[in-house]
């Protein structure tokens, strides 16, 4: 987004015949559903092919080295969207002093959201209730709780 030739430039080659007018989106998503179709493909070849035959075998061994590779396809996927989600995070929260590195490989967000903090202050003869807003990040390794700048 921040580059406005590179925006050009694809906006050009999404819009050619050539490309059938899809984003670049679709042609980064097709080797997935490549992959996805294989297995398919793999289970239907393991259904007709003789029980105890060479090209069983080899259908399995097949189908076992696909099986791993849509589950490592699938762990990085998550992997990538943990670090999308803990740098735009940590875009949005400004720390006090720089002692907490927010970004990690092993770190991961596992759930976040907002909370209504009540304040009591008993000092006065009356009880007064203050309402904030704060925000609880859980992550694998650490709950941080923040609040909008005032």
């Amino acid at each position: 987004n921040g580059n406005a030739g590179f925006q050009q430039v694809l906006e050009r080659l999404e819009s050619d015949p050539v490309c059938q007018r899809l984003s670049l989106k679709s042609f980064l998503i097709l080797p997935f559903q490549r992959i996805t179709r294989l297995k398919l493909l793999l289970q239907n070849i393991l259904k007709r092919t003789q029980p105890g035959s060479e090209e069983e075998v080899q259908a399995t061994q097949a189908y076992d080295a696909l099986e791993k590779l849509i589950k490592d396809c699938n762990e990085n996927v998550q992997r990538m969207k943990s670090t999308e989600e803990l740098i735009y995070l940590s875009q949005k929260i400004e720390f006090e002093c720089k002692i907490f590195p927010l970004i990690s490989q092993s770190r991961r967000l596992v759930k976040c959201g907002e909370l209504t903090a009540l304040e009591f202050n008993n000092l006065s003869p009356k009880w007064k209730v203050t309402i904030r807003p704060i925000y609880l990040h859980l992550f694998n390794d650490c709950l941080l709780l923040s609040r909008p700048k005032e």
